[in-house]
């Protein structure tokens, strides 16, 4: 039996600047990587890249001007309300300064107790505490700090309501704020809205054009096309985007199919092995202790290969240990797993065996365990090898 299953590699890559060839580069990497850590490569093994530095070869940036007036065309009247953006700094920030350089006035409808992606205002205790509906209960900026204080984000320390005003009112937009979940709320002062959610965008425009709303756009419907030479994302628009600087933001990256696959087709030149290759943003997992979904991408990921298609089928071996095969031990135990695992079916879904295996999509699986392995920080590893995620207790198995 083959003892080592899954092994997941972060690799080092030269800094990434626009213009580079980014599949050469990271072919390169890989190749280095591999002499220098003694592993060989496989078919299925598979290759993952941050959406960071797909975008940054690509130059995929624009300016907070250059947002502003893509606003403006679809604004005119430069007044305009926010529902349910993310209380982000790296996220959202950039994209409020271009909203409020574009317009005169905001009405902006945060939620609470909590963001989309679980960033708190408050615990869910305080806001029991306080007698507070959350699905129907509307809060005045006054009123919110008159009941909870100043309350500061769990882990950065920031208030965002005084944030997000005081970055509006720097660019001499007058801003409104208040709380509430309900998205027919902010159309008591406009019907001029962007919904600024990211995974209920669709939901959240349906039900604000049902109450009245005149204008609905998302952030995902804007800078769908290049404005004076910025970068662009048709299909993201903002959401996926990064602050890159005080004036710049990083979007989501474009054509990320076309390049996985000019990129698998490198890696198989090179290689003579058939390696899956992946883009990934967000992991899309979930911090226990602050509630935080870390998913703020619209997608764990814009492009991957065809053979990462599909979810898992896989037996839960526990189960077939505890039940199946509960008087047998040792190597008896042994061969008889191995030999239901080599008898599968092809779709186990509903199938008891395979109760408490994990019933997500291979790229949100595989854009999870990258996302934990390259990090945030400083660690300087954008692409991740994973090798063994698609064997089983039977792979090495010597024929008997």
């Amino acid at each position: 039996m083959r003892m080592i299953g899954t092994v997941a590699r972060g690799i080092r890559t030269p800094i990434i600047r626009e213009g580079d060839d980014l599949a050469s580069m990271v072919v390169e990497s890989l190749q280095a990587a591999g002499k220098e850590g003694g592993f060989s490569f496989h078919d299925r093994d598979v290759l993952c890249m941050t959406e960071a530095i797909v975008a940054r070869a690509q130059g995929n940036y624009a300016s907070v001007d250059q947002i502003a007036r893509d606003i403006q065309k679809k604004f005119p009247e430069r007044e305009v309300g926010l529902f349910n953006p993310i209380f982000s700094r790296n996220r959202f920030s950039m994209n409020l300064k271009a909203i409020a350089r574009a317009m005169d006035k905001i009405y902006l409808q945060m939620t609470y107790p909590s963001d989309e992606v679980g960033n708190q205002l408050i615990t869910v205790e305080a806001m029991d505490k306080a007698g507070l509906d959350p699905y129907n209960d509307v809060i005045s900026e006054e009123d919110f700090y008159r009941i909870f204080g100043q309350v500061g984000h769990p882990f950065t320390g920031v208030d965002y309501i005084k944030f997000y005003r005081d970055l509006v009112e720097a660019e001499d937009c007058e801003l409104v704020i208040f709380l509430a979940n309900q998205p027919k709320a902010i159309l008591q002062y406009t019907d001029q809205v962007i919904t600024c959610d990211i995974h209920t965008k669709e939901r959240s425009k349906r039900r604000l054009k049902s109450a009245g709303a005149k204008v609905v756009y998302g952030l995902d419907d804007i800078l769908t096309e290049s404005v004076d030479g910025s970068g662009y994302n048709e299909e993201y628009g903002l959401l996926g985007s990064n602050k890159a600087s005080e004036e710049r933001v990083k979007l989501f990256p474009r054509d990320c199919q076309s390049f996985v696959e000019n990129l698998a087709r490198q890696l198989k030149e090179v290689t003579g092995k058939n390696i899956e290759v992946m883009v990934y943003g967000d992991g899309g997992f979930k911090d226990p202790h602050g509630g935080i979904w870390e998913f703020a991408d619209p997608v764990v990921s814009p492009g991957f290969t065809q053979g990462l298609s599909g979810l898992p089928n896989e037996l839960k071996l526990k189960y077939l240990a505890d039940n199946d095969f509960a008087d047998l031990k040792g190597e008896e135990l042994r061969k008889a797993i191995a030999k239901k695992i080599e008898a599968k079916d092809k779709d186990l879904k509903g199938a008891m065996e395979s109760e408490g295996t994990t019933p997500r999509h291979l790229t949100d699986l595989l854009g999870s365990l990258a996302d934990l392995v390259s990090g945030s920080g400083d660690k300087g590893t954008p692409v991740v090898f994973i090798q063994g995620y698609f064997d089983n207790f039977t792979t090495g198995l010597e024929e008997e």
